[in-house]
């Protein structure tokens, strides 16, 4: 076991249990164009965590450890995408539609894709979602438990929103959740903030949160 230096206090790393989740980091929600900057967001943000969310994979493909990558996206024919969430507000653009890069959050549109820095090398999962959780609806239990993983390290978009409920549904599930500050972002500061004030709370009820070079060095141990 290896500590990681973290609050709200040390995450006890056990090296050959653990793996890392990247969530969303899509050209929908990154690029000028996509979704995200249709809904009237500053994707400038978002794209700024790249270096650091490229570092971590890369630190832990050179460690040997497994990285994970998740995509929300729905089916062509929309059959997993339910009216409550197509249908929400009065946005230029909804799921589905055609947008600049394809339709919206649709698999193997263009705009869905993984961002070209961030791209899955051969041998790691992709797992498509069609929730904001990674859990719902996908084999993610699955797979980590053949591969007998129990702790989660998160990176990725947004903070608020699909990562911390994924690590809302780790932490049910019995995962230990470790959050990447520097490698997750909001279109929102505030709730970036919230969000990690919230996940390492009570003596980290849902998490722990790191910095990227902590966790980095840990790893290498």
């Amino acid at each position: 076991m290896v500590d990681i230096k973290a609050q709200p206090f040390a995450f006890p790393a056990k090296p050959d249990q653990i793996a890392l989740i990247v969530i969303d980091m899509q050209r929908d929600f990154a690029e000028p164009g996509g979704f995200g900057e249709s809904l009237g967001n500053d994707v400038s943000r978002i794209t700024k965590i790249v270096p650091d969310v490229k570092r971590l994979i890369e630190g832990f493909r050179k460690a040997g450890l497994p990285v994970i990558h998740t995509m929300e996206c729905h089916r062509p024919d929309l059959s997993d995408l339910p009216p409550a969430k197509r249908d929400r507000g009065n946005p230029s653009l909804r799921i589905g539609d055609e947008g600049p890069m394809g339709r919206i959050l649709i698999a193997g549109e263009p705009g869905t894709a993984i961002l070209p820095d961030l791209a899955p090398i051969n041998g790691e999962i992709v797992i498509e979602k069609p929730g904001k959780g990674a859990f719902y609806a996908t084999d993610l239990g699955d797979i980590l438990k053949q591969r007998c993983i129990t702790q989660l390290v998160f990176a990725g978009v947004t903070t608020e929103v699909c990562v911390q409920t994924t690590m809302r549904e780790a932490n049910d599930r019995g995962y230990e959740c470790l959050l990447a500050e520097e490698a997750t972002e909001s279109y929102f500061p505030e709730f970036k903030t919230a969000a990690i004030a919230m996940i390492r709370a009570q003596g980290a009820i849902v998490g722990w949160t790191a910095h990227v070079d902590d966790i980095l060095e840990a790893i290498h141990a």
